[in-house]
């Protein structure tokens, strides 16, 4: 435990320089708010943050399709925006969390798109720089493709 809290710390340090739109340590602290519905759960099933799971793990979420995380009900909109090829790259994340509804109307272009994210943000640069640090194919660098059979991904 030690040495995966190590490693979280050290990514959470290099990474911050990566993320220059937001601030990892913030975003740390601003997902107190998120993990009442999601949790980051590695591959190997460790908890590296507890949270709810009326979302879906966020452990990778940048660069994955949306709507894809297995053994996870998504609502019908969000599954659309993945057939229709949604990414969750950092600035399609920070307009999803601005107003998760409003995003999936105008990618879909379903004026009846819904999202069961209720949670708004006024300004989720933060967020969406910790959460990439827990993306293999995005942590240190702030870029990178997304690994081989890596499809889970958020609502």
């Amino acid at each position: 435990m030690k040495t995966i809290l190590s490693s979280v710390a050290m990514i959470l340090t290099l990474s911050s320089a990566a993320f220059a739109e937001g601030d990892v340590a913030k975003g740390e602290n601003d997902f107190k708010k998120c993990k009442s519905c999601h949790g980051i759960v590695d591959e190997t099933g460790e908890a590296l943050f507890k949270g709810g799971k009326t979302g879906p793990n966020l452990y990778g979420v940048v660069g994955r399709t949306a709507g894809t995380y297995e053994d996870f009900k998504y609502g019908d909109s969000i599954v659309a925006a993945g057939e229709a090829g949604l990414v969750w790259d950092e600035e399609n994340l920070m307009e999803y969390i601005k107003d998760p509804k409003a995003f999936l109307k105008e990618y879909t272009g379903d004026s009846a798109a819904k999202s069961k994210m209720t949670f708004k943000w006024g300004k989720p640069e933060d967020i969406v720089a910790f959460l990439a640090t827990f993306s293999p194919d995005m942590a240190g660098d702030g870029e990178g493709e997304a690994e081989e059979g890596d499809s889970t991904a958020t609502n």
